[in-house]
């Protein structure tokens, strides 16, 4: 793969530091598709790709592994064929199944540099971050993206700052019972709140989930190379 514009902003002596890097994205929709795509396409070397979820019809209006000629595959297997048209270089490892609680140690075998959290289940998401924590694996998380239009009020912060959001909240109210307060790092909307009708699945555009992924990408990008600067 051809990584010398790349190069041109990181440095050449940075290239091997992301080559070597070895990332796991668990959740592949609207957010998490965004965030593997961007770590190929920034020279990662090696990235584990968690979800249990085919190819949907509803999933085309936001989602990267989502096209006419896809529906009905795992969107594991479709975002791994994409990436590695990408950049044949990345070894890629795919778990087609659902992370929940207690499967961390099944799932996440040898050391990880980052783990990007996109997942749907607010317990399984809590759950990775405890995880996280505990063995502590650098994180990022995305919160609640649907409902939501405009991008530029996604913010990284830490959970202990977030405001607005109504998943941001439970996620924090969560940790807190855990015994954490801060020091996890997410990615979240500070956009007004639209009540969804009760039992409805909530709207999205492509706009608010691919820039939190892209967010996501960058953040850990720029940790890595900090780390190794």
């Amino acid at each position: 793969m051809d990584l010398s514009r790349v190069a041109m902003v990181i440095g050449k002596d940075k290239l091997p530091v992301l080559g070597q890097a070895r990332i796991a994205v668990v959740g592949l929709g609207g957010v998490g598709s965004y965030v593997a795509e961007s770590l190929c396409r920034s020279g990662v070397g090696h990235l584990l790709l968690i979800d249990a979820d085919k190819v949907a019809a509803s999933n085309i209006n936001r989602q990267l592994p989502a096209l006419t000629s896809t529906f009905g595959r795992f969107k594991t297997e479709v975002v791994r064929q994409r990436l590695l048209d990408i950049n044949p270089d990345c070894e890629i490892e795919t778990v087609s199944k659902f992370y929940e609680p207690g499967v961390f140690a099944e799932f996440f075998s040898g050391s990880f540099t980052f783990i990007a959290d996109a997942i749907d289940s607010t317990p399984s998401k809590v759950d990775l971050l405890l995880e996280c924590v505990q063995r502590d694996i650098p994180v990022i998380s995305s919160m609640g993206t649907g409902n939501k239009l405009d991008p530029t009020y996604l913010a990284v912060e830490d959970i202990s700052g977030t405001s607005v959001c109504p998943l941001a909240r439970s996620v924090r109210k969560q940790l807190r019972a855990a015994g954490v307060k801060k020091g996890v790092t997410v990615v979240y909307s500070k956009e007004p709140v639209q009540r969804a009708e009760a039992g409805e699945v909530p709207g999205s555009m492509v706009f608010v989930p691919a820039s939190a992924g892209l967010l996501m990408a960058s953040y850990i990008v720029r940790q890595i190379i900090a780390e190794n600067s």
